[in-house]
């Protein structure tokens, strides 16, 4: 992923947290894996619409499933929020260097007497 383009995966991330109950299963899954119904009983709301979340948040890379027998079980996927990091990291560096063409231009500039 590069600093111009996101690519779709990317815009995806930024979309599955759009959400406050996507976020919240994500601080949830962030501290230990859980099952559907785990998440379903910690937001508060059906499992129909919990698993609609957690397939937007598969889809944006930011959770993984397995199934083992009944029970699926979702947790963190590894490095999830590696991408988003260096896209900041990128556009801080940027700004810095930006701020620092502006601060090294003004300390040129005459200082007014008053």
């Amino acid at each position: 992923m590069n600093g111009t383009s996101p690519s779709i995966s990317f815009d995806r991330m930024f979309q599955a947290l759009a959400d406050p109950n996507r976020r919240g299963f994500v601080e949830h899954l962030a501290r230990k894996p859980a099952s559907v119904k785990e998440l379903a009983a910690s937001a508060d709301v059906g499992l129909p619409a919990v698993l609609k979340h957690l397939r937007i948040l598969e889809d944006g890379g930011l959770v993984m499933s397995e199934k083992t027998g009944r029970v699926r079980t979702y947790r963190m996927q590894k490095d999830a929020f590696a991408a988003i990091n260096a896209w900041i990291d990128q556009r801080q560096a940027a700004m810095n260097l930006a701020f620092d063409r502006l601060v090294a231009l003004m300390a040129e500039l005459p200082e007014e007497e008053e």
